[in-house]
């Protein structure tokens, strides 16, 4: 590598180690056993504590690194300096070791806009709490806590930390922190991993893979499903329905090989749940457009909500496409 690495890869390479801080905060506050609990909009729309912090440490440790980016957050907090421990000064030098490809490597700070998700999977991650052990009781690894009942564990799968990097509508770059990836291999494991992509670099910190054969396997919501969503889904005419938490979550199930489409007929996802997980399906080969096959733009003046729905494949995108049935397509009108 020659000269300095480009302001992107610099943002880049920060917020890997800023979404690994985020993480510890999402752990460590399930440890403490003191989620702080308010719904925003309905039981299905909660914000814990975890979220509160951890967005104040993602923006507070980008913002002081990177002051002209514009950080746009889920949660809508007080303005106010965070405690010192939760500013991240740390950076991945292998990230900073990339080339960076030619169109981004004149990028201007002023010109890139951050997605950030501090914590997706909230419903799951309030469940899953109930079933950890008190603190007192618990067996702690180095990042967290031992997560002893069983029907906790797919749960915590759900839950990642997302930080999506934009420029000119596109999303250009992102960050998937899993805080919980490695709980099955119980007391002294570590948990936690990190993955990241750029379109034109490629993605790392998990292994590719593809569903086997010609399966269908449709992962969707779990939570906020209606006739508009199943209807959706069953004109995929899938082989399986994998209903899960999270979209960072349902991202990592299509590069992982563990579904072949994300279909969410529906309105209820944001700029920030799909900024960083389209990047990083971008950087495999992978589509994450609207119900109608129209990619979304994260621009900083665009509406927030993800109107009409998700429809993302790593593979065979427009066949999906092509399945979505037209009363879906009346239903959900295009931004």
């Amino acid at each position: 590598m020659s000269g300095s690495p480009a302001v992107v890869m610099r943002l880049l390479a920060s917020a890997y180690s800023v979404a690994e801080k985020a993480g510890s905060i999402v752990r460590k506050v399930l440890h403490s056993g003191e989620l702080g609990i308010v719904e925003k909009t309905g039981a299905n729309d909660l914000q814990t504590l975890a979220d509160r912090l951890a967005q104040q440490s993602i923006c507070a440790s980008l913002s002081r690194r990177f002051p002209k980016i514009t950080i746009i957050g889920e949660e809508e907090l007080p303005a106010e300096d965070p405690r010192e421990d939760l500013v991240e000064y740390g950076h991945s030098e292998e990230i900073l070791q990339k080339t960076c490809p030619a169109e981004y490597s004149g990028l201007k700070e002023e010109e890139i806009v951050v997605w950030v998700d501090p914590l997706d999977g909230t419903k799951e991650y309030t469940e899953a709490s109930r079933c950890v052990r008190h603190p007192a009781e618990a067996q702690i690894s180095h990042k967290g806590p031992y997560i002893s009942h069983s029907a906790a564990l797919w749960l915590l799968d759900n839950v990642t930390v997302l930080i999506g990097i934009a420029c000119g509508g596109k999303a250009i770059a992102g960050v998937i922190n899993q805080p919980f990836y490695n709980y099955q291999l119980g007391p002294g494991a570590e948990l936690g991993r990190t993955m990241w992509g750029m379109p034109g670099l490629g993605a790392f910190g998990f292994q590719l893979q593809e569903v086997p054969g010609d399966r269908r396997i449709i992962t969707t919501t779990r939570s906020h499903s209606n006739k508009v969503v199943t209807d959706c889904v069953d004109a995929m005419e899938p082989h399986e329905v994998l209903r899960v938490g999270g979209a960072g979550n349902k991202i990592i199930h299509l590069v992982e090989g563990r579904a072949s489409a994300y279909v969410f007929a529906s309105p209820g996802c944001k700029k920030w749940d799909t900024c960083a997980p389209e990047a990083i399906l971008h950087a495999v080969g992978g589509k994450l457009t609207d119900i109608h096959g129209n990619t979304y733009r994260y621009d900083a003046n665009v509406k927030h909500m993800n109107s009409a729905g998700v429809l993302a494949a790593l593979r065979n995108h427009e066949y999906y496409a092509s399945r979505v049935p037209q009363s879906v397509l009346q239903a959900l009108k295009s931004d």
